[in-house]
């Protein structure tokens, strides 16, 4: 579902379309919503009608039942005259030095293998000694420009989609996933960028993002999951990746950081990731 509207200025009788699309998008009738909230089914009537406005507390109850994400909430509060409540901190401010220390942590200790922070629109944040060591395997990353986003990197011809082994089957997946991780399960306006700009490189169909997609993707008998396989002299390495989200976020921050951490999928891929990265560590040092 896509968030309408969410960083406009907001017309008067907005919080009435705004509760009504987040109710439609989890799929509660007013009787469910009122039961799951402790509020009338008439009262939110008339605040879909735009007849009444709630009260800050009534408005955040029935964000917390509808499970809008902290951003969104925001949104809600302010089409309802009040002020936003969840900070819009940057994701290293202060505030948020014990979480940035947690992520800095996790991924030391995840080395040799790659892992990454990401915000909400896959663009990275963090990654620890292992993750640039392992992309420099197959290209120069220092000659890339712009923001580094890990969709774009994927999806790039200039980029690693020419060492991806099963790269139109992992497009499709990685498309699913952007709807599925979306944080609340919502696609917002900078979300919907993101995917016309990967749907615009070459060969990405606009049908991948069809929830029929998935199911149609060959399912190998071997591993339970699809496997992100990567192609390096001759051989192909099998990964799968494990996503960390923080939990009982209190800011917008927090609750749109992820930490993805890459795992090979075999003993073979294992032992060639070895060779392959300490061999780049070489490298490095006699550069």
């Amino acid at each position: 579902m896509t968030v309408p509207n969410l960083n406009a200025k907001l017309p008067a009788g907005e919080l009435g379309v705004l509760l009504r699309h987040w109710r439609d998008t989890r799929g509660r009738s007013q009787i469910d919503l009122s039961l799951d909230a402790g509020v009338s089914q008439r009262h939110i009537s008339f605040i879909e009608s735009g007849r009444s406005v709630p009260s800050r507390q009534m408005l955040l109850d029935l964000a917390q039942a509808l499970d809008v994400p902290l951003r969104e909430r925001n949104t809600l509060l302010l089409a309802a005259g009040y002020a936003p409540l969840y900070a819009e901190s940057a994701w290293n401010a202060q505030d948020m030095q014990s979480v940035t220390r947690a992520l800095e942590r996790i991924l030391r200790q995840h080395e040799p293998f790659p892992a990454l922070v990401m915000d909400r629109y896959w663009n990275v944040l963090m990654t620890n000694d292992a993750t640039p060591r392992f992309f420099n395997c197959f290209i120069d990353m220092a000659a890339r420009t712009g923001p580094r986003n890990m969709l774009h990197l994927m999806f790039d011809p200039h980029g690693m989609r020419p060492f991806v082994a099963n790269w139109e089957a992992v497009a499709q997946s990685l498309l699913q996933r952007v709807y599925r991780e979306s944080v609340g399960r919502a696609i917002d306006g900078k979300t919907q960028e993101l995917l016309s700009a990967l749907l615009a490189y070459p060969d990405v169909q606009s049908e991948w993002t069809s929830p029929k997609v998935l199911g149609a993707i060959p399912v190998t008998p071997v591993l339970p999951v699809i496997p992100l396989s990567f192609t390096k002299d001759g051989q192909v390495l099998n990964y799968f990746s494990m996503v960390t989200t923080v939990g009982t976020p209190q800011t917008i921050a927090a609750q749109e950081l992820r930490v993805e951490c890459m795992f090979p999928a075999d003993d073979q891929t294992e032992a060639q990731h070895a060779r392959m990265i300490g061999g780049a560590a070489r490298s490095g040092e006699q550069s």
